[in-house]
C-alpha cells in the first residue's frame, strides 16, 4: 500500500489524484482509494488539514494531488454586503463551517440551516459541488485561496 506522509502546499506535477471529502481532508490518519483505484493510506502529523490543490508525498518521492470531493451544499447568493455578513454570522454563531465568495456563502446541506438562512430573508438553493470552507481565525491560519501565490505556503495554511 502507498503510504503518504508528507503535505505540501504547492500542487505537484503529478497525474495521480485523490478525491476527499472535507471530512476526510480534517482527519490526518486516513486508507483511502486514489483515483486509479489503488489503495493509499495517509499518516500526517496530528491537525494536519488538506486544502484542494494540496499535495501529498510518500518518503519516496511518489505525488498525489488532493481534489475537493463533490458534496450536498447549501448555497446563498447575496446581492448587498449586509445581508451576506449577517448570514455569516448567524452561521459562524453556530460554528457552521462556511465558504465565503464574492455575493456567495455556502455550507454543507442542512434543512435547519437552510430555514434559518431562510428566515433571515435569504434564498437557498441545495447543490452539488466541492466544498472548501474558511480555515478559521484561532489556528494560526489564515485562509487564502489555494491558488493565491501569496499564500502558497504552509506556514500560511
Amino acid at each position: 500500500m502507498i503510504e503518504l506522509t508528507r503535505k505540501t502546499s504547492t500542487p505537484p506535477p503529478t497525474d495521480l489524484r485523490v478525491t476527499l471529502t472535507l471530512d476526510q481532508r480534517l482527519r490526518s490518519r486516513l486508507k483511502v482509494v486514489l483515483d486509479d483505484g489503488r489503495e493509499a493510506g495517509i499518516r500526517l502529523p496530528r491537525g494536519t488539514t488538506l486544502r484542494d490543490g494540496d499535495g501529498l508525498l510518500t518518503e519516496e518521492g511518489l505525488a498525489v494531488l488532493v481534489r475537493a470531493a463533490p458534496e450536498r451544499l447549501s448555497r446563498v447568493t447575496v446581492a448587498d454586503a449586509v445581508g451576506l455578513a449577517r448570514a455569516c454570522y448567524h452561521l459562524g454563531n453556530r460554528h457552521v463551517a462556511v465558504q465565503i465568495e464574492p455575493q456567495r456563502l455556502s455550507y454543507l446541506h442542512d434543512p435547519v440551516l437552510d430555514d434559518l438562512v431562510r428566515g433571515l430573508g435569504l434564498a437557498v438553493l441545495a447543490e452539488t459541488g466541492p466544498f472548501e470552507p474558511e480555515a478559521g481565525a484561532y489556528g494560526g491560519h489564515g485562509h487564502g485561496h489555494p491558488r493565491d501565490p501569496q499564500m502558497n505556503t504552509d506556514e500560511h495554511r
